[in-house]
C-alpha cells in the first residue's frame, strides 16, 4: 500500500467517523430537547425530580459528545444539528387523538422516543470504547462511565414508560400502578 493510499484510507475512516459522530450529535440534540420538554411538562408531577435529572444528564452527555468530537478534530455539521432540532419540533405536531391538550399516549410515545435515543447513545459509547485503543483522545474510563450512566437512564425511562403505558392502555375500571 502506498503512502497516498494509506492517507486516503485514513481520510475515509475519519470522514466516516465524522459522519457517525455528527449523526449522533444531531440525535443528542433531539434527545436533549425532548428530555427538557418532558421534564417541563411534568414539572408538577412526583416524577419531576427524576425527569429533571434525566434532562440534565442527557444535556451533559450531548456536551461530552461535542468535546469528544473536538478532541478528535471532527467539525460539527450545523445542518445536522438543525435537522435534529426541527425533527423534535415536528414530532410535537403529531396528532394524538385529543385536541388542544396532551394525551397520555403522548407521554408513552415521548418515553419510547427517549428510550430509543438512550439506546442509540449506548451504542455510540460502545463503539467509541472499541475504537479507543486506536484513537488517542478517547478515554476508555470516561466512555465506560457514560455507558454505565446511559444504562441507568435507560432503566429509569423504561420504568416511566411502562407505568405510563399501563395507565393509558389499562381496561376501564382496572386499577393501575398509578392508582394503587
Amino acid at each position: 500500500m502506498t503512502r497516498q493510499q494509506a492517507a486516503e484510507g485514513l481520510t475515509v475512516q475519519h470522514d466516516a467517523l465524522g459522519i457517525y459522530l455528527n449523526d449522533h450529535f444531531a440525535g443528542a440534540t433531539l434527545g436533549a430537547d425532548l428530555a427538557r420538554h418532558v421534564a417541563s411538562r411534568h414539572r408538577r408531577s412526583v416524577r419531576s425530580p427524576l425527569l429533571e435529572r434525566l434532562a440534565e444528564e442527557i444535556a451533559q452527555d450531548r456536551q461530552v459528545l461535542l468535546m469528544i468530537m473536538d478532541e478528535l478534530g471532527v467539525p460539527v455539521r450545523r445542518y445536522k444539528v438543525c435537522a435534529g432540532w426541527v425533527a423534535e419540533r415536528v414530532r410535537r405536531l403529531k396528532p394524538n387523538g385529543v385536541l388542544q391538550r396532551h394525551a397520555g399516549l403522548d407521554t408513552v410515545m415521548e418515553f419510547e422516543t427517549l428510550r430509543l435515543g438512550i439506546e442509540g447513545k449506548s451504542l455510540l459509547w460502545l463503539t467509541l470504547i472499541a475504537l479507543a485503543p486506536q484513537r488517542p483522545g478517547l478515554d476508555t474510563a470516561r466512555l465506560q462511565h457514560l455507558l454505565d450512566r446511559a444504562r441507568q437512564q435507560r432503566d429509569a425511562v423504561e420504568e416511566l414508560r411502562l407505568t405510563a403505558a399501563v395507565a393509558v392502555f389499562a381496561q376501564p375500571n382496572t386499577p393501575t400502578s398509578l392508582e394503587r
